[in-house]
Formats: C-alpha cells, sequence, structure tokens
C-alpha cells in the first residue's frame, strides 16, 4: 500500500446540463478553476448514446491493451457515480469515475471514460484536495494511468 494525505480545499456543485458530456465537461472545468486533485460525487441521468467500460473481456490476458467490455446504453439511466481527478504526467488533471446506470430492472456498472452524454442534468459534487502529492502516471506493465504518491 502506498499513501499521502491532503487537506480539503474548496468545494463546487454543478449542475451539467443536456449535451454536456462526461469527462471531459468536468476536466474542463478543473483546468478553469485550477483544481489539481478533487473527489468527485455524481447523480442525474445518463443520454442514450453512452459508452460504460467495465472489466476486461479476458482477465488472464497479458496482451496490451487489454479487450474491455464496452457496454452502448441505448436508453436513458439513472446515474450514481464517484471518482477522483489528478493531474496525469502532463499535468492534465484526468476524471476517474466509475458509475452505475439503472433502467427499469437492470443496471450496468463501470468507468465513463469513453463519454457519457448528459440527459436534462446532472448533479456534481466536487470537493478539491489540496496539499495533494498524488499523480496520474502511466504503468508499462499493465497500460493502466495509475495513481503514483510523491
Amino acid at each position: 500500500m502506498k499513501y499521502t494525505e491532503a487537506t480539503q480545499g474548496r468545494i463546487f456543485i454543478l449542475r451539467l446540463e443536456q449535451g454536456d458530456i462526461l469527462p471531459h465537461t468536468i476536466e474542463s472545468f478543473a483546468v478553469e478553476k485550477e483544481i489539481q486533485s478533487a473527489l468527485v460525487y455524481l447523480l442525474g441521468g445518463a443520454d442514450k448514446g453512452s459508452t460504460v467500460i467495465s472489466a476486461p473481456v479476458d482477465e488472464s490476458s497479458r496482451a496490451l491493451p487489454f479487450p474491455l467490455h464496452r457496454n452502448h446504453l441505448s436508453h436513458v439511466h439513472e446515474t450514481l457515480g464517484i471518482g477522483t481527478l489528478f493531474l496525469n504526467e502532463s499535468e492534465k488533471p484526468v476524471l476517474h469515475l466509475h458509475a452505475a446506470f439503472g433502467r427499469k430492472n437492470s443496471t450496468v456498472t463501470g468507468c465513463i471514460r469513453e463519454g457519457i452524454p448528459i440527459w436534462k442534468y446532472m448533479e456534481v459534487v466536487l470537493i478539491e484536495l489540496d496539499q495533494c502529492h498524488a499523480r496520474r502516471k502511466l504503468d508499462v506493465e499493465t497500460g493502466f494511468n495509475l495513481l503514483e504518491m510523491s
């Protein structure tokens, strides 16, 4: 286990609207407000056409990049998610957020990195982490952008 400490900074409440796209909208907001690290909560609606990424197709595979499941939402879904935002090696804020997408009696859960268009609106609470020494760094062995502490 590796760890670092941080203090709580500013708290932002955002209302994303129809046509906004995750993760781009939150990452752009972070650049505008000079947010380097944050905890992100969200709830609202994901529009049809969203793509949710989950688990490797073959978890025993060592091939890079790992082939992943891509779930395409063909209808509007209720959404609840939590994630973190940290700078990458290029000093760009990158959101890593997993969410559950529900409709009727089924739920799809996964990462939002390929794009989630907002349906009507979505509420986001972003809690800035100050004095944080964590960064995302590409791990060549896995192909993942892992969190590194300095």
